[in-house]
């Protein structure tokens, strides 16, 4: 039995791979910049381990709310502004998402 690989064709896959990987992880990070800049950022409340190993008392959790509040407010850009970055944030996770699913439509229907 002889086994050939196709050396070319194993570096075609790994460069599109590292493209997508990268502008995925581009356009996910400017989505993510955009969307503080238009005073939208996204809180994500703390994590309480069932294990005790940290616990987030009320407290906490209000304050990080009202750091992230004050923190949109204290945004210098017009509210013209702030829509522009949101939809621009919105289009860059639209790009993360019509990557993601062209490699999947490619992996499904390109076998």
């Amino acid at each position: 039995m002889n086994v050939a690989i196709d050396w070319f064709a194993f570096l075609q896959v790994f460069i599109a791979a590292m493209l997508a990987a990268s502008l995925v992880v581009t356009f996910y990070a400017i989505g993510v910049r955009l969307l503080v800049r238009a005073g939208k950022a996204p809180v994500v409340a703390p994590a309480e381990f069932t294990d005790a190993l940290t616990v987030i008392t009320d407290k906490d959790r209000k304050r990080a709310a009202k750091a992230a509040a004050k923190a949109a407010r204290k945004s210098p850009l017009t509210a013209a502004q702030k829509r522009v970055a949101f939809v621009a944030a919105c289009a860059s996770f639209t790009v993360c998402g019509l990557a993601v699913l062209g490699g999947l439509l490619l992996i499904v229907f390109n076998h």
